[in-house]
Formats: C-alpha cells, sequence, structure tokens
C-alpha cells in the first residue's frame, strides 16, 4: 500500500502543491529552504502527534495564507479497491485545533496510527544519543507508537495523572490522601502499560538488529533502563512509600517518566555517546530500518529520510539502498542534488522541489 495524490495546501511555504505518482522510493530534490522537509513534516502528521519537527500547528500555516492548513493524500492498496482518503489540518479561525479526517469523516489523531506505521530520521536526531534522556523517551514512545496505535493513549494518560500528582505535592496545603490514592492508582495503571509498551520496543527491535548485518552500518545493542517498577502493584507501592520525600521535592521522583534508552555499539561494547558521530549516524541509521522492517509487518509504513544520504561514503549510500528496495515500507528521501542517489534514480519517482513547488522530474 502506498500514499499518493498528496496535496499541501498553505502548509509552510507550499500554497498548493500536489504530488502524483508516488513509487515505492520516492525523491525530493532542490536547493536548502526549497521546502523539501515541509514536504516530509507534512507526510509525518499522517501520524498522531506533533510531527517530525514538533511544531506547534499555528507554525505550520503558511505566512500570507488564510490561517489554516490542508494535507491530504490516497493511501491505495493496489488491489483495485477505492483508495483510503486521510486528511488533515487546521481551520482558519482555529488554527491551534488540528483536525483529522479518514474518507471525510472526522476522527482522533490517534485513529491515524491504525492506518499508518510513520517513521522517521532527521538531521536534527544525529544527537540523540547526547542529548537528554527526556529526548530518548520521546523517541521511545514515537517508534512504539508506530507499532502499537494504543501506546499513545497510555502516555497521555499517564502525563495527565503525573501533572495532577505532582500539583498535589507541590501545595502548600497537604493533599487529601484519598484523592492522591485515587491519583496514583491512575499512574500505576498507565505507568505498567506504557512501560511495558518501551520494553516491547526495545525487545523488537533487539530481535530485529541480530538479524541485520553489522556491515556496512554499526550494529547498535539497546537495553530499558528503568525509571521505577514496570508492575503495576509494586509501581502504586512504591509512589506511597515516596510521598513524603516526592513532597519535599515537589514532583515525582520515581516511575517511567524517568526511564532511559542505553544504546552501546555492540563491535566495541562503547556507549553510544561516546562514538564518533559517524558511529552514531551509522547506528541512527540501523535502528531506523530495524523499526521499518517491524512497523510494516502490520499496517502500510512510511519512512521518511531527510537528508540521509549526504553524508554516507558510496559503500554505505549503496547498502542504504539496497535494504530500502528490500523493505516493505514507502520510502521519501531528500536530497539538495541527484547525484548521490544514481543508483536509485532509474526505479524513484523524483520531484524537485522550489520556492514551495514541487514538480515531477523525468
Amino acid at each position: 500500500m502506498t500514499l499518493d495524490r498528496i496535496t499541501l495546501g498553505h502548509f509552510r511555504n507550499h500554497t498548493a502543491s500536489r504530488l502524483d505518482g508516488a513509487a515505492q522510493i520516492n525523491l525530493l530534490v532542490g536547493e536548502n529552504g526549497a521546502g523539501k522537509t515541509n514536504v516530509l513534516e507534512a507526510l509525518s502528521l499522517f501520524a498522531p502527534g506533533r510531527g517530525l519537527r514538533r511544531a506547534a500547528l499555528a507554525e505550520m500555516a503558511g505566512s500570507g495564507g488564510p490561517g489554516g492548513f490542508s494535507v491530504s493524500a490516497a493511501l491505495d492498496s493496489g488491489d483495485g479497491n477505492e483508495p483510503v482518503m486521510l486528511g488533515t489540518g487546521t481551520r482558519p479561525d482555529r488554527p491551534n485545533r488540528r483536525i483529522v479526517q479518514v474518507n471525510g469523516a472526522e476522527t482522533s489523531a490517534v485513529g491515524l496510527g491504525e492506518w499508518l506505521a510513520v517513521g522517521w530520521l532527521t538531521p536534527a536526531m544525529d544527537g540523540l544519543f547526547t542529548d537528554s534522556a527526556g529526548a530518548r523517551r520521546r523517541y521511545m514512545d514515537r517508534l512504539a507508537l508506530a507499532l502499537d496505535p494504543a501506546h499513545a493513549r497510555q502516555a497521555t494518560r499517564y502525563d495527565v495523572a503525573l501533572r495532577e500528582r505532582n500539583r498535589l505535592l507541590s501545595d502548600e496545603m497537604e493533599p487529601d490522601p484519598q484523592w492522591l490514592d485515587s491519583i496514583e492508582a491512575q499512574l500505576a495503571e498507565a505507568g505498567a502499560a506504557l512501560a511495558a509498551g518501551r520494553a516491547m520496543l526495545v525487545e523488537r527491535l533487539s530481535t530485529e538488529l541480530v538479524t541485520l548485518p553489522d556491515h556496512p552500518f554499526a550494529r547498535p545493542a539497546l537495553s530499558l533502563a528503568p525509571g521505577g517498577p514496570a508492575e503495576r502493584d509494586a509501581l502504586l507501592s512504591e509512589f506511597a512509600r515516596q510521598r513524603a520525600r516526592d513532597r519535599a521535592a515537589q514532583r515525582t521522583l520515581t516511575g517511567p517518566h524517568r526511564d532511559d534508552l542505553e544504546v552501546t555499539l555492540s563491535g566495541k561494547a562503547m556507549p553510544a555517546a561516546s562514538c564518533s558521530t559517524g558511529e552514531q549516524k551509522a547506528m541512527l541509521i540501523a535502528i531506523t530500518l530495524a523499526h521499518a522492517g517491524l512497523a510494516a509487518g502490520g499496517r502500510p509504513g512510511l519512512l521518511l529520510l531527510d537528508e540521509v544520504a549526504a553524508h554516507l561514503d558510496p559503500i554505505r549510500r549503496e547498502a542504504l539502498f539496497d535494504r530500502l528496495r528490500a523493505g516493505k515500507a514507502q520510502v521519501w528521501l531528500t536530497g539538495t542534488e541527484l547525484a548521490p542517489f544514481a543508483g536509485i534514480k532509474g526505479e524513484a519517482a523524483v520531484w524537485r522541489v522550489s520556492g514551495g513547488v514541487a514538480e515531477p522530474v523525468g
């Protein structure tokens, strides 16, 4: 299944772009600032969440336009049946409220995860292994969401209950024990589900990574560093036991919101944060490809790769193209020129992007 008939209306610098004739591998070529990454960002909105830039909705609406934006596409099964029409965007009068439609009927953003498993790799992610634990938690949750759409609901439930518990703990008045009991029960239930989703993700990714060759891309080893007990009852007991400590700190110091993803370079047993930038990039690519293989096992997969080939040598570049061909996900790549993509030029659908306009090539 592939996305086709993609339209962007007043999205960033794209006033009215349409991309028809998409293939399994698709390439957007143009100068920096032309609007290539904007197309990828638009496609990333077919997943729940804030997209690959994590931008506010109001920032996505093109300047000089009506104030809202729209992104739509046809999800074609290739079996002769009518395609599923996906759409998302905002209205000018409500620029901060996202609207999602499937076949013209409004649904939730989380519901998009039932139709597509979307993953991406961007230059902004190159510092993931040296970034904060919070950045790696968001990364894990995004990958877990692509495998299980329900993961987003658990993350939201946990965040809501965590904010409420922290509010109670930081209040000058002693919190009502019964109300705290109720909030902690919600927090423990959602936290256990959230931790289970992350553990499942790391386990499945680790299994998939073992099956991939360790050359020319580095093979990372993954492990989940838990921020507390993973089982509901144990987590609930820990919340109750640590109330005095957490009240003194005015925040919850135990739980999945303290989880971290630990990554090491298998061949050297070296933490990823201590590896060279080239090794870190190679490990990110390996994780991205492994995840794409898992995500495309059920729902249609969509893989967005921004400037991923620019810093690869010819051997790694051809190895990347070979893996993309062998995968089941539809792939969208960007680059400033065609030369690095000579190995796939004959089979890819290519658009040249300039000034927010995408024109097919060849």
